[in-house]
């Protein structure tokens, strides 16, 4: 697939299954996946399968617990792998796709930030 150059790769890309993806978790409510572009050398990415906007506009109860559920059971499993993790959600500026996405990462960063 050509670089994708929309806002939110999530809804347009990911959860409609336009690129195969490498599926780490799936129910329901959340996806979570090997990125497709990762910067380190363990990189998933969790995902509410509903558009969310960000961290900011998480707003339903049921929806964060499940989320959260998710996340620390890849965590948790990514840990137990490699001894150590990293979770964080970008916002703003800083988020490039405009959905609601927490990285779990582990490692040195595979490239230069440009």
């Amino acid at each position: 697939m050509a670089r994708y150059s929309g806002n939110d790769f999530y809804c347009d890309v990911a959860i409609p299954r336009r690129e195969p993806l490498d599926v780490v978790f799936e129910d329901r409510d959340v996806l979570a996946f090997h990125h497709t572009r990762p910067f380190w050398p363990v990189h998933i990415v969790v995902v509410p399968k509903i558009h969310v906007g960000s961290l900011l506009t998480l707003d339903d109860p049921v929806l964060v617990s499940r989320l959260l559920e998710v996340i620390q059971s890849v965590a948790a499993d990514v840990v137990a792998r490699h001894d150590g993790a990293s979770v964080l959600t970008n916002l703003g500026d800083y988020q490039d796709s405009k959905h609601l996405h927490v990285h779990i990462r582990a490692g040195q960063p595979l490239r230069q930030v440009s």
